[in-house]
């Protein structure tokens, strides 16, 4: 049903039909482009403020939507960003939230709030997930949205505004997340238009997100929680300590 509701968007641009003029095309195309980004968002926020069971479904309801509106546009892998295209000449990136990570840990040592991280999970397997996790954070930031806002705006600066502000609000209530994460966002989408690279700034994002998680003390963030697990989070168990 989706694929037919676009498919004549695909026929024009194969040139194999001389009904649609290029402002129907123009039009048809912003017409996906905003409901794919209405849709992603949407099931994003539901997953986010919606309790279990039900948020597990709708997390896999989301995730199989975003697939699939992403396999349909055929883009290649250096148009999202997982190609190697920019790999070496952005692996500075790395080495800066490496700096930055560094002296995060130090300004927490040295005003006591450095704390281990949450959760029962063995440490690697902790980092490894993060890790994962803020690459797909980053997929859906530059490689959805942004593509889509570059291509419904007239300027660069404002799809990066707007594509930042989405990924802040998705943080609300959290203030420290909203603010932070609005600040990522516009330094990892300016930074992925000169790349085109996801890895590095996924892994940037890991090491930042640790070590913010692990150096600001529980109580500004609750456990990096969004949403209604924000909200929620006296209901949670306290910290324990690794041995």
């Amino acid at each position: 049903m989706y694929d037919y509701l676009f498919s004549q968007l695909d026929t024009a641009r194969s040139g194999s039909s001389d009904d649609l003029t290029a402002t129907q095309i123009f039009n048809t195309s912003r017409t996906r482009d905003s409901f794919e980004v209405v849709l992603a968002y949407g099931l994003i926020l539901a997953v986010i403020w919606t309790p279990n069971p039900l948020q597990h479904i709708l997390y896999w309801i989301a995730f199989v939507a975003i697939l699939i509106a992403t396999l349909l546009r055929r883009e290649g892998l250096t148009a999202l960003g997982l190609g190697s295209r920019g790999i070496l000449p952005s692996l500075w990136i790395v080495a800066m939230a490496i700096a930055l990570g560094a002296m995060t840990i130090w300004w927490a040592f040295r005003f006591h709030t450095l704390h281990p991280l949450f959760g029962r999970a063995p440490l690697l397997a902790h980092v490894w997930g993060y890790l994962i996790w803020s690459v797909m954070q980053q997929f859906l930031l530059q490689s959805y949205f942004l593509a889509r806002f570059l291509r419904l705006t007239s300027s660069r600066w404002l799809a990066v505004v707007c594509v930042a502000l989405l990924f802040a609000i998705a943080h609300i209530p959290n203030p420290v997340l909203t603010f932070a994460t609005l600040v990522w966002g516009i330094c990892s989408c300016i930074l992925f238009l000169r790349y085109r690279n996801l890895y590095t700034l996924g892994v940037a994002h890991a090491i930042l997100g640790i070590c913010f998680a692990i150096s600001v003390p529980d109580h500004f963030h609750h456990h990096m929680r969004v949403g209604l697990g924000y909200l929620r989070y006296h209901q949670r168990p306290i910290s324990r300590s690794y041995p």
